[in-house]
This record gives C-alpha cells, structure tokens and sequence, in this order.
C-alpha cells in the first residue's frame, strides 16, 4: 500500500514536470524571440518608421553577417511584393562587399510591400525580410457586415443567457501561493459545451478589477498568470475546446493531431455550427464566471490575447459592455476576405490560394463575414491597446490594420517594425504595463 502512494506521487510529479516543459515550449513561441543563429541578414528599409507614400520608391540595404562580421561574396535571392501576394520583382546578386543596396519598387494602393531575403553559408539557407507600410493609416476593410450582423449575435447572447453557468471551482495548492488562489474553473457553455480555465483570485479580502485572458491558436494546457495576479488582479485564462485545461500533455497533442486538427474550419460552411460560434460565446460566460465572483469589483474588466487570442479580444469586446478595455497582440481573424481583392487575409488564412474548397464555396463566403474580427471592431467603444509587428506571416499587418482602422474608440498602438508571429520581453513587459495602469493598479 505505501509503495502505491509513493509511486501515486512520484507519477503525479512527472506529469506535473512534463506539463511544465510542454508549456515552457509552448510560450517560447509567442512572447520570445526567435533562436539566435551564427549568420544573420539584415534588410534595412530606407525610411527609419518602415513608412512610405503611394508610388513612393522603398528601396532596402541587405548585409549577411556570421559572427557579427559582414560576409562577402555570398550570394543572395531577393524578391519584393505585396505580402502574401506572389512577388513582382525577384532576382539574384553577389554581395561583393557585404551589402547591397536593392530598389524594392512601389505600391499604387494602401498596403505593405515586403523584401525577402534568402542567402546560403556554409552551404544552409538562411531567411529574413523587411516589410514596409503604405498610406497604412487608410487600410480599408474588404469584408461587408451581414444587414443581421447584430440581431445574429444578440440571439446567440439571449440563448446563452439562458443556460445557467453552473460553475465550478476545484482548488489547486500545488499552484497556489502566499498570495493567490488558483483554482481550475468548470462552467456551463453554449450549445451543450462546457468552459474550462484557470482562475487567479487574491488571497487578501477586498474587490479587484479582473482579466479575461483569451488563448492564441492551438490545444494545450494552462498555467496560473501569477505576474498579474501578484499585482491584485483577478485572472482568467480560458480554454475554448470544451476540455479541461489541466491535463496530461498528451492529450492535447493526440487532440492537436486527430479529433481537433483544423478545428478553425470546422463547419464553416454553416453559419449558425461554425466552430468559432461557440467559442466566442463561451468568451461571454467567461465574463459571466468573473461577474459572479464575490471577489470582483463589477468596475473594472480588460480582455486580453495574442493571436487568436488578439482576435477574442477585440470580439468579446464588441459582443460584451462589461469589458472596460482591452488589449491585443497581432490579432488574427482580421479580414479573411482579403484575398478576394489580390492582397493578404488574415488567419487562418481560410480563402487563402491553399485553400480552394472553401473559395469557391458560397456558404463558406456568405458564412465569415458573420465571424470577422472587422465587423467586431466596429462595435468596440472602449480605449484598448494594440502591438504587432509588420514582419509577421501569420497574421499579415494588412489585415490587422483593416481592423484596427475602423476602430473609433480611444486606441494606441505600439509597433516593433521587425518582429514577426512573436513578442520582445520589453513588447510584452509594456503591454502588460498598460492593462495595469488602466485597471488602477
């Protein structure tokens, strides 16, 4: 019997490791820089703000350099276009002294152009690029807003109001610390679904202001945001599969793979069963979870994310008033229709050139204007923050800035020109400076 128990624990602490290094490499890819490497290109656009006008030239200086020292006489491939697009200019040349200076051509409407770089060392291909901004500020979207946009939303909140939250807190001490609980959360969702997440609540007695912490893209588990939680600030960081949110690495992988893979085009084709339907819903009982917890102040509530979770934010906002703000990093989602005008959708890139089937399909096309994060922004009316950066090939800065444009509440935007689908510290340590300062804190 005492060896059952030992060995109960000793499992139990490798799945807790296990989950611990599964998570530690899941963030790695959102909120740290890429992997150094011994060479690195350089593409310099010609204007420090990465900012041009209509039918202006942008011209780039390309270096390669391997440990910090210009390499010559490397050859490089370079091609220019807008993103997304297939390029317009492409061509080869030597690097007799380590740089070169290349004309990158121009753009004749709002958008951005993009330099790609590829050059072999050593005999392996190394990539990098530039992409600049035209007249950005008048990105306008392509996507329309269905004549029933608003009485299709309200229905699905009525629907989801009446179904009881039923929630349920299981205590976590392993997680826990001298000053915040955590709890795992299970509450009732829309459509038969349930909502999982992990709850961050302040020891000390009082009311706080609260963040709903939205998730990016994938299936995986959760840990406790105790940097947020440490500065008096009730956190939720919700799932959106319907799955607990602190199991065994596994299953989200063998999910990520089979039952769940391309779940972002799951129904799509059905407006009322679309997969996202539920999820952005279940974002407003996420909000209904908060708004019953004694603990919460019922003032102050931001919404936060990064990817799809940039994307959840901004929509919870325009479906819910009980946000007061909100910030989002590179949101996805944002004006899938795009391609339909020779430019770059946002993610999952669903009219994309890979993804023909659902182009051509007129449910498909008559179904995501209903779910696009433009249609969204268009009823935020809170003050929110907004961070990306224009190298990102994930969730081109076209389709963000569609977005972003239509916004007509108070909005600021902290632009890291270089940085791609990821976050500087200094990028996240200011975006969380922001939700701390508009929460009191």
């Amino acid at each position: 019997m005492l060896f059952q128990v030992n060995f109960q624990r000793i499992m139990n602490r490798v799945r807790l490791i296990a989950m611990v290094v599964f998570l530690v490499a899941a963030l790695a890819e959102t909120i740290a820089q890429p992997v150094e490497l011994p060479v690195k290109i350089v593409v310099t656009p010609d204007h420090a703000n990465w900012a041009y006008q209509i039918g202006e030239t942008a011209n780039f200086s390309i270096s390669v350099f391997k440990n910090h020292v210009a390499v010559t006489d490397v050859k490089i491939t370079y091609e220019t276009g807008p993103e997304k697009m297939a390029p317009f200019r492409k061509a080869s040349l030597v690097l007799k002294s380590g740089t070169a200076k290349v004309d990158g051509g121009t753009m004749k409407h709002p958008g951005f152009l993009r330099c790609v770089v590829v050059a072999e060392v050593d005999g392996k291909s190394y990539r990098n690029m530039a992409t600049v901004g035209y007249d950005i500020s008048n990105i306008q979207p392509t996507v329309t807003i269905p004549a029933d946009f608003s009485a299709f939303w309200e229905k699905g909140k009525q629907e989801l109001a009446a179904i009881p939250a039923d929630v349920r807190m299981t205590y976590l001490p392993e997680r826990s610390t001298a000053t915040t609980n955590v709890y795992h959360v299970n509450a009732q969702g829309y459509a038969n679904s349930r909502l999982y997440g992990i709850l961050c609540v302040p020891k000390k007695e009082g009311k706080y202001p609260a963040i709903l912490q939205v998730p990016g893209a994938g299936i995986r588990p959760y840990n406790p945001d105790l940097e947020m939680a440490e500065k008096g600030f009730i956190v939720f960081s919700i799932g959106i599969h319907g799955i607990p949110v602190n199991l065994d690495p596994q299953v989200y992988s063998s999910l990520e793979s089979g039952a769940l893979k391309g779940y972002f085009f799951s129904n799509a084709d059905q407006k009322d069963r679309y997969y996202y339907k539920r999820v952005y819903l279940n974002c407003v009982r996420g909000i209904d979870v908060i708004a019953q917890l004694p603990q919460f102040n019922g003032r102050q509530l931001a919404v936060s994310g990064n990817s799809q979770g940039g994307a959840l934010s901004i929509i919870t906002a325009g479906l819910d008033d009980r946000v007061t703000c909100l910030a989002a990093v590179h949101p996805a989602l944002c004006d899938l229709t795009g391609y339909f005008f020779e430019r770059a959708g946002g993610w999952p890139h669903i009219f994309g050139p890979n993804n023909l089937w659902f182009s051509n399909n007129t449910a498909v096309k008559e179904t995501i204007p209903y779910y696009d994060v433009v249609n969204f922004a268009k009823r935020v009316k809170i003050p929110g923050y907004y961070t990306w950066g224009f190298n990102d090939e994930t969730c081109p800065p076209t389709s963000m800035y569609a977005a972003y444009n239509v916004i007509q509440s108070p909005k600021e935007t902290a632009v890291y020109h270089d940085s791609g689908h990821w976050m500087y510290a200094e990028q996240k340590q200011a975006f969380n400076n922001w939700i701390t300062k508009q929460l009191g804190n």
